[in-house]
């Protein structure tokens, strides 16, 4: 297990936008008195979105101070969840599942687009628009190979459609989220392979079929 570690560049300070400082609130209002810092994930989570998806230190200790709990606790949880990333990363975060469905499905030519045109792991391009990381599942396993960006999933991926995609978000054009081939969530590709025709029910009336 790697040990994770804060940004040794860090911001001055961090306070919630009004906008999410309401937002916060409400998520705070969810639990009983002298139980707030069960808000915590969601609040860190909030703050991370807000500060281009990553989660600096003042912002772990702005969210410690509004639960009134300890900062070392919100530490203790910022860095025990990878789903916090402690330094920058690109202005799309791309995480590649690399877990065996996956693997079995190609994420391996996935991987080879996020190098060409991105770099390593864990570094930012160049231009800022991107980073990349690799990940365990992520729970779209049907449909392999897929990766998240930011909040949303883009599944069925080739490298020909995944470089594509890349291409496309940084030079700001509307991408499809989900499947990227003809299939409806998780429904078979080209659609539906059973019950395509609605089957016969005989009605009784009077004692007759």
């Amino acid at each position: 297990m790697s040990v994770r570690r804060l940004d040794e560049n860090q911001p001055e300070s961090f306070e919630f936008t009004p906008e999410n400082l309401e937002w916060a609130k409400g998520q705070i209002a969810k639990y009983p008195q002298g139980r707030q810092a069960s808000a915590i994930i969601p609040l860190l989570w909030q703050a991370q979105k807000q500060h281009d998806y990553w989660l600096p230190e003042p912002a772990i200790r702005y969210v410690a101070e509004m639960l009134d709990m300890p900062y070392i606790r919100a530490l203790e949880v910022a860095t025990f969840y990878t789903m916090f990333n402690l330094s920058p990363v690109g202005k799309f975060f791309v995480q590649l599942c690399g877990t065996t469905p996956c693997w079995l499905r190609g994420s391996d030519d996935i991987k080879a687009v996020c190098r060409e045109k991105i770099g390593e792991q864990s570094t930012v391009s160049a231009d800022g628009n991107f980073s990349w990381l690799e990940v365990e599942c992520l729970g779209a396993c049907a449909n392999a190979p897929m990766v998240q960006i930011n909040d949303d999933y883009y599944e069925d991926l080739t490298a020909e459609n995944f470089a594509k995609l890349l291409d496309d978000l940084a030079a700001g054009r509307e991408v499809k989220v989900g499947p990227q081939v003809d299939r409806q969530t998780s429904a078979p590709v080209g659609g539906p392979t059973t019950l395509r025709e609605i089957p016969h029910i005989a009605q009784t009336t009077g004692g007759e079929a």
